[in-house]
Parts: C-alpha cells; sequence; structure tokens
C-alpha cells in the first residue's frame, strides 16, 4: 500500500495538524474519537490536504518538511487557495 501525507484542520481552533498514514479515513476517525493525545483536545478534524509519498520513509520525510518552516509556507499557500484564513 502507498503512504500518503495529510493535513487536518480544526475550524474551531484553528489548528493544524500533519501526519502520514496508509489509510487516511482510518486515521481521520481515529483523530476525531480522541484516540490520538496530541489532536485530542482539538477535535473535530476535517482532511484539507493529502499528497502520496509511497514509502514510508517517503512519507515520513515529507512530513517533516511540512513541519518546518518551509513546509509552514507550502500549508500557508494552501491554506489561502482553499481560503482557510479568511
Amino acid at each position: 500500500m502507498i503512504w500518503k501525507i495529510y493535513i487536518l484542520y480544526s475550524k474551531i481552533h484553528k489548528r493544524t495538524y500533519v501526519g502520514c498514514s496508509q489509510n487516511i479515513a482510518n486515521r481521520l476517525k481515529t483523530h476525531n474519537e480522541g484516540k490520538v493525545t496530541s489532536t485530542k483536545r482539538f477535535i473535530p478534524w476535517k482532511v484539507i490536504y493529502t499528497e502520496e509519498a509511497g514509502t514510508y520513509a517517503d512519507a515520513r520525510k515529507k512530513e517533516k518538511y511540512y513541519k518546518s518552516s518551509a513546509g509552514r509556507r507550502k500549508m500557508k499557500a494552501i491554506f489561502d487557495e482553499l481560503k482557510l484564513n479568511k
């Protein structure tokens, strides 16, 4: 199975979360059920962006990129396109 990067957004809390998974639908369900310590305080989440990465190593590398300053700038561009900052 192919690994994917996903960006979640909590509209109520104006927060984002970046992760990787092979099954984003199941992972989103886990986040929204409060089973992930780092995201349970900001429920509900919705997937706003996905990107295929191939291998787990590639997915982790891309996930770390989105958590860097350059990656946050790219996420801001995604948000502007989706009009999440307005």
